[in-house]
């Protein structure tokens, strides 16, 4: 190989590998806190789930939800998204 395909492939190999942090972080949520084991996410996700049902119509329209929409979020499983 000459010195340009060996470039070409050092640039290429830290594209993907930046592509790849950017779709893990599109796949991690965005409202736990950062460093959580998956348990604590699992822990995190069932909390704050259950607490969104617990929530008034005033507080629901402080944070943009309809009660509907935060009784689907309150009852998913806390291993879904």
């Amino acid at each position: 190989m000459n010195g340009l395909s060996d470039v070409r492939l050092s640039l290429r190999s830290q594209e993907l590998q930046a592509e790849q942090e950017q779709a893990l972080a599109a796949r991690l949520p965005r409202s736990a806190p950062p460093g959580l084991s998956p348990l604590g996410l699992y822990w995190h996700r069932l909390r704050t789930r259950k607490s969104l049902l617990e929530l008034t119509a005033e507080q629901l329209r402080d944070v943009g939800l309809s009660r509907e929409e935060a009784r689907a979020e309150g009852l998913k499983p806390f291993w879904r998204l």
